[in-house]
């Protein structure tokens, strides 16, 4: 940069402006100057920026998940909340640094100005783990009894009243729940489900399956026969495990909606297609990624951020 303020015949500062586009320097300067540096090869070293500015411009992202072939890294989660991540920090300009639990612990996710973890875990073990890296941190899920950090996530208890209600309107009085409540989001679905029945004197099933996964749900359903338990609704808290359920009804000889209606969790581009078209409540996976990323930044800049809960909708189809 001095060599280029020599020959251009100015001083640092203005060569530093002109490469960054400052408004200071008029716009002849600033083409004239660029052109310059372009000619003799000058680069920024970011990495010599960022050290005297004690910034990375880098935010990590860790996946707490565990990908299989029934549920692989494709699904919406996590996908959409990464494009709403990315897109909204890239326009702040900071990389992505994209990661699962194992790579936590890399010199490159320390040295992040900022953190932003989906999905918690059960238990909280996820979150207590990465606190321990004194980082600025989001995590996207459900909030919990005396969290220290900040969440951004989805009104899982009003979606499970919404599916309760749904079935209440269609005279549904024998309901089942299949998820694991362990997780802290599955936990608000089942208890807004459970608590909004409960206003009608029906109490619902739980079957407790881990993998949200066709063949757990279809497994779930299957758990039924040889205890002849009288079923004629199901939420399931993911989609997927509602169309396990479905094709487990079906070959049960149990029709879909007619016999049983069935409802999801999360409104996958495949529920809409999935015969019968899958009734599902529906999360804005894009917003959610959007806010985690807004709020991380704000944590980085010092400033006050609080937790964040997004609306979520029931949207009916044909289950």
């Amino acid at each position: 940069m001095a060599d280029l303020a020599d020959l251009a015949g100015v001083s640092k500062i203005t060569i530093s402006r002109a490469l960054s586009d400052s408004p200071l320097v008029n716009q002849a300067t600033r083409e004239r100057l660029q052109t310059l540096a372009r000619e003799h090869g000058y680069k920024l070293n970011l990495n010599a920026r960022n050290l005297r500015l004690r910034h990375s411009y880098m935010v990590a992202v860790i996946v707490e998940m565990k990908p299989s072939h029934d549920r692989t890294m494709l699904d919406p989660y996590p996908l959409m909340l990464l494009g709403g991540i990315s897109q909204e920090l890239t326009a702040a300009g900071y990389s992505v640094l994209l990661t699962t639990r194992q790579g936590a612990t890399a010199a490159a996710v320390q040295a992040a100005d900022g953190l932003i973890l989906l999905g918690q875990g059960v238990h909280q073990d996820a979150v207590r783990r990465f606190d321990k890296l004194g980082l600025p941190m989001v995590v996207w899920g459900a909030q919990a009894d005396h969290d220290n950090h900040v969440v951004v996530g989805s009104d899982n208890r009003a979606g499970g009243e919404a599916v309760a209600e749904h079935f209440i309107r269609q005279g549904r009085r024998n309901p089942v729940f299949i998820g694991n409540p362990g997780h802290p989001e599955i936990f608000e679905r089942l208890h807004g489900f459970v608590d909004a029945l409960a206003l009608h004197g029906v109490k619902p099933l739980l079957i407790r399956r881990d993998e949200f996964t066709l063949a757990s749900g279809m497994d779930a359903i299957d758990s039924l026969t040889g205890r002849k338990v009288p079923v004629d609704a199901v939420f399931a808290c993911s989609d997927l495990l509602a169309m396990g359920a479905i094709r487990a009804l079906n070959a049960l000889g149990r029709n879909v909606p007619e016999d049983v209606a069935v409802v999801g969790y999360d409104d996958m581009p495949l529920a809409a297609s999935f015969l019968p078209p899958l009734s599902s409540v529906r999360q804005d996976w894009q917003a959610g990624g959007s806010q985690l990323a807004r709020k991380v930044l704000e944590l980085i800049q010092g400033k006050d951020v609080g937790s964040e809960i997004l609306p979520v909708e029931l949207i009916v189809r044909g289950t």
